[in-house]
């Protein structure tokens, strides 16, 4: 007989009743949301809904995983590669690519088990993988020329993963990087995140507790929280800070529960255990552009900071009253230092290729 999964299902209905929908990390938050968000994914307001579509590519990972790629061409010789975070999809950028239309080439992709691509194996769903998948997307659609490479919280993870296995990639092509909302240490032991001490007890037990609902994602897929205020409020206190929007949470939370049940549970041990601090020298000579909300529950703060103080010379920008989305939550802000970076990284190109260096 199939042992009774219901007392786990109520015990994550409750963590994530205590501790809040993540956007972005927290999977067991994450198994909630999905529900809580069916109720909640209406249109949003035109400004967030305008879709911008570019040329369709698709990548074959190395594992025959389709990855889902989106191209916005421009004549500026500098190529933009944008890599978005756990449980969201390309759309995390939608203000920028709005924004940046013919600054640069932009590169939107869906990384592996979101959004339009394909879902990979269990024993593909690692940091360092998602690494390979981003520098197989670049070998494909950006051969040649120079980079700027944005990723947001995991998709800042994915660009470390890429840099400790391509030193030579970053050294020689890359010639910008921005963080936004990420950890170069894993998300272990976030305790101010979750209120009454849960995150000891989340960071030893929601891994097998994931695991064993992904294996009856059925149930999780039937289960439904009807009080849809309690789940724009849980996406509104853990995805954003006070400057937050009603259409902000909708937006996210029809990435997060597009994500498969699968890949929310199979990727969790992966950011827990991820650690790139030994190798972000690899990112020292790039001009480096870390931003983190004051606010953000998720990758706090002093995760940047730990990144900044490994990296000579990377520019810190904290955003007041922001949270983890800073890409929705705070578009502006971001846009306006993601063209100072591709400003800089443009002349830091041209210099380069003036010099003669290859």
């Amino acid at each position: 007989m199939a042992p009774d999964v219901s007392p786990a299902l109520r015990a994550v209905a409750q963590g994530a009743a205590a501790a809040g929908a993540l956007a972005a990390g927290a999977a067991l938050g994450v198994f909630a949301a999905r529900s809580i968000f069916r109720g909640v994914t209406r249109s949003a307001s035109p400004d967030v809904s305008a879709v911008v579509r570019g040329t369709q590519r698709t990548v074959l990972a190395g594992d025959g995983v389709l990855l889902h790629v989106e191209i916005d061409e421009s004549d500026v010789p500098l190529t933009v590669v944008f890599v978005h975070g756990y449980a969201l999809t390309l759309e995390t950028f939608r203000y920028q690519r709005a924004a940046m239309q013919g600054k640069a080439r932009l590169v939107f992709f869906d990384q592996r088990s979101h959004g339009q691509s394909g879902q990979g194996e269990f024993d593909s769903h690692h940091i360092d993988q998602l690494g390979h998948d981003l520098g197989l997307v670049i070998d494909a659609v950006a051969p040649h020329g120079p980079l700027v490479l944005v990723g947001h919280s995991m998709g800042g993870m994915s660009i470390m993963a890429l840099a400790d296995q391509r030193p030579d990639l970053i050294a020689r092509r890359v010639f910008g990087i921005a963080l936004l909302s990420t950890s170069a240490g894993g998300i272990h032991g976030l305790h101010h995140a979750l209120p009454l001490g849960l995150s000891r007890a989340f960071d030893v037990l929601a891994p097998p507790i994931a695991a064993a609902l992904a294996k009856r994602k059925d149930l999780v897929e039937r289960s439904r929280w009807q009080d849809t205020d309690l789940g724009l409020l849980l996406i509104r206190l853990y995805s954003f800070g006070s400057t937050g929007t009603e259409e902000g949470s909708r937006f996210v939370a029809s990435m997060v529960s597009s994500t498969p049940v699968e890949a929310i549970a199979e990727f969790l041990p992966a950011l827990q255990a991820h650690d790139k601090r030994e190798s972000l020298g690899n990112l020292e000579g790039v001009d480096l552009l870390v931003m983190v909300g004051d606010k953000d529950r998720l990758t706090p703060p002093d995760r940047s900071v730990d990144i900044v103080e490994r990296i000579p010379g990377a520019e810190f920008i904290l955003v007041p009253d922001s949270g983890h989305m800073l890409p929705i939550e705070k578009h502006d802000l971001v846009t306006q230092a993601l063209l100072a970076l591709l400003d800089r990284a443009r002349r830091a190109a041209m210099e380069h290729a003036a010099g003669g260096v290859a």
